[in-house]
């Protein structure tokens, strides 16, 4: 089914930056998982705290060093200041390294349980999420979104309250030294805030502009790559390379003036500490000859050149927490999407007849299944599938489908025919309850499918998709996707059946071939071959074949007529075919136009009756 298109809480055409919205909230819920190493957090926050501490005490210890030890020319009390010294810079390192390895330990941790908790979300979202958000939007969830969160609790956390810790440290160092000195510095200090907060706010506009054209940049790559077979058919490749050529320069020019703004904010205030410094030096240079405090200076000239770093690095820190705050933001939108909502209580269960022909449930491998009733009524899976006016729309005030009414009996085989968009594939489709209808009932030997659990509902069906997808791995896993607990014999049965065993065996490593990229080094005959195997291997009571044959040349299609025979026989089978050919031998054929069963009947009774079903198999009427 196609792609609608981002949904309302996908991101940004591009992908590019977007602030979020509620910074306080998505802090809420990444702490909640960083709350499970409580003791590692309290153990990283005494070690910030020791290596601020360390930071800077070593800076003050320069005044005790020169006054005590230096200027009376004390050479031992000297050296064991040097080994002081020495020593707290070396414990600053260890609490440093140390904070470092612990969260870089949680961060990882925590990443690898919200990408978990993101898989297992998205396998109980409905169908019609994945309708509503495209592969590479979703994708980026899973790469740019969770490692940007990654980053900061690597990186950004921990460095962040350094950098804190430090500049509340050294403000409080300088005001305890020189109070009258320190005035100088805050008036640099203040020029930097100015200056980081044009500067950043500039960068973080134009970085959300790169991004942006990032994004449109790699969704064209990934485009023409996956169309190149389209593209020199039709002899594109000049245009091809004009429009990636356009968007390559949007891209770069972006970029550039990210850089430019992001570039300037180091030498910016590498100049103004430069210059605070100097005014330091001199206004200091004469208190301290007028008070006698050399040490003090020399201290004092230490902490102003360290009380600008923290601004900096914290306005950089700043924005990788933005971004990673945005993107946890987006990757908690999807867990906090409503999942597939089943209130069926009527299961699956194994079941076999005692000596009076009554259903008793067993406990162990046996070919007979049942309904089992929340009451413990036990109802034959015979695959007696009924439609009772059933009306469905993807979207509210748009009807796809008209007071649908329509049977199969177990072991009947019913074909939709019709042009596209009639709503053939969402007949099946409601079947499996991949979508709730808003009108009528589906029933199931009997039981609404409403009262009838998803797992165990999908389970009693296979279905051969027009679209085939395989998995990478061998051959036979993924014949065995239908039934995993199937044996290579069962394996290697349902592939005879479904005519798939011939070409299997003249492969490399026969029913042990590796296959990747969706079995790319098959052909789509052959990928389909599979894909009917899997299903036979499945061995269901209902079969749905939807376009099973369309990608089958017809030699291909007389060769498997047989096994494609016994595999429907036996069953509830629902085909949906454009090759007229493939359903003549069906019970009922069902030609819907607009969403409305328009005629109904066998082969030769639709033919007699010389209307849509006649015009299309006579060729009168172009068949989508």
């Amino acid at each position: 089914m196609a792609k609608r298109g981002p949904g309302p809480g996908g991101p940004p055409p591009g992908g590019g930056f977007r602030k979020p919205k509620n910074i306080r909230g998505t802090l809420g819920k990444l702490m909640a998982y960083l709350g499970r190493y409580k003791p590692h957090l309290v153990l990283v926050a005494v070690l910030l705290v020791v290596s601020s501490a360390c930071t800077v005490g070593g800076s003050y210890l320069i005044r005790p060093l020169i006054n005590d030890y230096i200027l009376p020319g004390d050479f031992p009390g000297l050296a064991r200041m040097l080994a002081v010294m020495a020593l707290v810079y070396v414990l600053g390192a260890v609490c440093s390294f140390g904070y470092s390895r612990i969260m870089v330990h949680i961060s990882q941790t925590t990443v690898a349980k919200i990408r978990a908790d993101l898989f297992g979300k998205m396998q109980d979202l409905p169908l019609k999420f994945f309708d509503t958000h495209t592969h590479g939007e979703l994708m980026s969830r899973y790469t740019n979104d969770i490692e940007t969160v990654s980053e900061a609790l690597n990186n950004s956390f921990g460095s962040l309250i350094s950098c804190a810790l430090n500049f509340s440290g050294t403000i409080a160092m300088m005001l305890f030294l020189n109070p009258a000195l320190s005035l100088v510095t805050f008036g640099t200090l203040a020029v930097m805030l100015l200056v980081v907060k044009n500067i950043g706010s500039r960068s973080r506009r134009y970085f959300a502009a790169q991004q942006k054209a990032l994004g449109e940049v790699n969704g064209y790559i990934e485009e023409m790559i996956e169309g190149q077979k389209v593209i020199k058919v039709f002899n594109h490749e000049k245009e091809a390379k004009a429009d990636f050529q356009r968007r390559n320069e949007a891209y770069r020019s972006a970029a550039a003036r990210a850089q430019i703004f992001s570039g300037m904010m180091m030498p910016a205030m590498g100049n103004l500490n430069y210059i605070n410094y100097a005014v330091t030096c001199c206004v200091g240079a004469l208190l301290a000859i007028r008070n006698g405090d050399l040490g003090g200076l020399a201290a004092f000239l230490q902490y102003s050149r360290q009380v600008g770093q923290p601004i900096t690095q914290m306005s950089q820190q700043v924005n990788t927490l933005l971004s990673a705050v945005a993107g946890a933001e987006r990757i908690f939108e999807i867990m906090e999407t409503p999942p597939e909502t089943d209130e069926g209580k009527v299961r699956l269960v194994r079941a076999a007849e005692d000596a009076e022909g009554n259903l008793t449930r067993v406990h162990y491998d046996n070919n007979t299944w049942a309904w089992l009733k929340p009451d413990g009524t036990l109802v034959p899976l015979r695959g007696d599938v009924r439609f009772d006016h059933v009306v469905f729309g993807y979207d509210e005030g748009r009807t796809i489908l008209h007071d649908i009414s329509l049977f199969a009996k177990p072991g009947q085989k019913i074909a939709f025919v019709g042009s596209t968009g009639a709503g053939k594939t969402t007949i099946t489709s409601l079947i499996n309850r991949f979508y709730e209808i808003q009108g009528g009932t589906i029933t199931y030997d009997g039981i609404d499918v409403k009262d009838i659990a998803k797992e165990s509902l999908r389970r009693s069906l296979g279905a051969v998709l027009q679209d085939t997808h395989l998995f990478s791995g061998t051959v036979a896993e993924n014949i065995r996707y239908g039934r995993l607990d199937a044996t290579d014999e069962e394996v290697e049965a349902a592939a005879r059946l479904a005519g798939a065993d011939g070409f299997i065996r003249h492969l490399p490593q026969g029913y042990q071939t590796v296959l990747s990229g969706s079995g790319g080094s098959l052909s789509q005959g052959e990928r389909q071959l599979l894909n009917i195997a899997r299903a036979a291997c499945a061995n269901p009571p209902v079969l749905i074949l939807d376009e099973a044959t369309s990608s089958i040349d017809t030699r291909t299609e007389k060769l498997i007529e047989k096994g494609m025979d016994r595999l429907m026989a036996g069953r509830t089978v629902f085909v949906i075919a454009h090759r007229l050919s493939t359903v003549r031998n069906a019970k009922a054929i069902m030609v819907l136009e607009q969403g409305e069963v328009i005629e109904r009947g066998d082969h030769d009774d639709l033919l007699a009756q010389k209307g849509r079903y006649y015009q299309l198999y006579t060729g009168l009427a172009e068949l989508a």
